[in-house]
């Protein structure tokens, strides 16, 4: 979904820093400058270095929540019968950013949920100093990870919600663009 909104905001016009993890994923617009990460930590670092000479931001990225206490630089073998793994939360990348923003500022989240969808993103929204929340579900057959097409809702600041179809992910693109423009308009 990220790279379908970067490509659709880039043929807008904008000048567009996409901060992407590992994926086979490509760009073919020239307003794209992608920045290459592999961990939510260089992802934390690049966006809250990226983001006060930006002036939109849109999370559209599943950073994972947690990452592991300690980390193997080996593998780990066979051995045990039972691990344990102990988890830490990772930085949470969108909150920290809207601490920063400024008024001038668009910050724009996603919520991937499975339950309560409207209400947990509207909950996120408000304690992440969004100015919108792209919301999808999993419940959805067609949304969310490995389909080409995504069904989406999209809430804002004034509990606006505006509901829309299942479409491609570059139509979507297009639906959150346009929403970013009646910011400007």
């Amino acid at each position: 979904m990220g790279y379908a909104i970067a490509e659709e905001l880039a043929n807008l016009g904008a000048k567009v820093f996409l901060i992407s993890g590992p994926t086979a994923l490509t760009t073919t617009n020239k307003n794209i400058k992608k920045i290459s990460v592999v961990s939510a930590n260089e992802m934390f670092e690049q966006s809250t270095t990226m983001f006060p000479s930006c002036d939109i931001a849109i999370m559209s990225a599943a950073v994972a929540d947690f990452t592991p206490v300690i980390s193997a630089n080996q593998k780990v073998k066979r051995g045990k019968e039972n691990w344990n793994i102990e988890l830490k939360p990772t930085k949470d990348i969108a909150a920290h950013l809207g601490s920063m923003k400024t008024k001038e500022q668009l910050l724009v989240g996603f919520a991937l949920e499975t339950q309560n969808e409207e209400v947990n993103a509207l909950s996120k929204l408000e304690r992440k100093n969004l100015d919108f929340i792209v919301l999808n579900s999993l419940n959805d057959e067609g949304a969310g990870f490995g389909h080409p097409t995504n069904k989406i809702t999209i809430i804002d600041k004034q509990n606006k919600i505006d509901k829309y179809e299942l479409k491609s992910k570059t139509e979507v693109a297009k639906d959150i663009a346009n929403k970013i423009l009646s910011y400007y308009l």
